[in-house]
């Protein structure tokens, strides 16, 4: 009698190896990039609110994407919530909300009259804070962190918007002066992002220590004189910011030059040669 041996049973499935510890799941994250999400919604929205003549709206919402974009990062070193997705996500937003809306606006507002001269300054703006962005992600982790290489592209922007919103609500849209100071302040900022101006950056304020009471209260006073007349003072905050690089600039440049000229006249002189 021939006995039938039945087959031996299936191994086991194999259970599914984990994932290495340095690879995450795919997936990003939420709060950093609601925050970049809102900065070019705001963007967006000023493009839409200069084409519909609504130029003290479009100002704002400038400004309101500055504000989202200085949280974005902060809120993403904060929770450890840092990623490449982040940061390009970043920067194609900053060249909307920083880039192509304030040349828009700027040019719905003052420089359409100026036919293809505004229309050239209007693209050189946003050329530049292409040109600015590109340079900036190139230097990431190599530039001094203590100051900005040109004018950052989002105080480039405030500037723009501080100036329509400052024409606008004294209504002065279609007045000479106003035009040309349009076209004067895009064409510096344009021009100061691509440059190589130092701008103190502040990321070494020490927010956590103590500091004098004055400075409290000149805080204080900053808000207050912004609640008054926020177009004005805005206005005169970026533009001495703006213009602040250029003085930073030449007193650096001036103190090396100083410290050159000490060191030749400190050299001992060089001795004749022997016969």
């Amino acid at each position: 009698m021939q006995v039938v041996s039945s087959p031996p049973p299936d191994d086991p499935p194999e259970a599914p190896s984990p994932l290495p510890p340095n690879k995450r799941r795919a997936g990003i994250y939420l709060l950093p990039n609601l925050f970049t999400t809102s900065a070019l919604f705001a963007g967006f929205y000023g493009i839409v609110a200069a084409i519909n003549g609504r130029f003290e709206a479009a100002a704002i919402a400038i400004l309101v994407a500055m504000v989202f974009d200085g949280m974005d990062g902060r809120i993403a070193r904060m929770t450890n919530t840092q990623s490449d997705f982040g940061a390009q996500y970043d920067s194609l937003a900053d060249m909307v909300s920083f880039g192509v809306a304030p040349a828009l606006v700027m040019y719905e507002w003052a420089l359409r009259d100026l036919g293809k001269l505004g229309f050239v300054v209007s693209f050189m703006y946003a050329a530049g804070t292409a040109l600015r962005l590109a340079r900036f992600n190139t230097q990431v982790g190599v530039a001094d962190k203590r100051y900005f290489q040109g004018l950052p592209s989002p105080s480039a922007a405030a500037l723009v918007a501080a100036l329509v919103w400052f024409g606008d609500h004294i209504e002065a849209r279609d007045a000479g002066l106003m035009t040309t100071a349009a076209l004067f302040i895009t064409t510096a900022a344009a021009l100061l992002m691509v440059s190589n101006m130092r701008y103190y950056s502040f990321k070494e304020l020490d927010l956590h220590g103590r500091v004098p009471f004055v400075a409290v209260l000149a805080v204080v006073m900053g808000f207050v004189l912004i609640s008054i007349e926020p177009a004005s003072v805005l206005l005169i905050i970026f533009g001495g910011y703006a213009a602040s690089g250029v003085f930073e600039t030449l007193k650096q440049r001036r103190k090396r030059r100083a410290e050159r000229r000490e060191g030749k006249s400190a050299a001992p002189p060089s001795e004749p040669p022997t016969a």
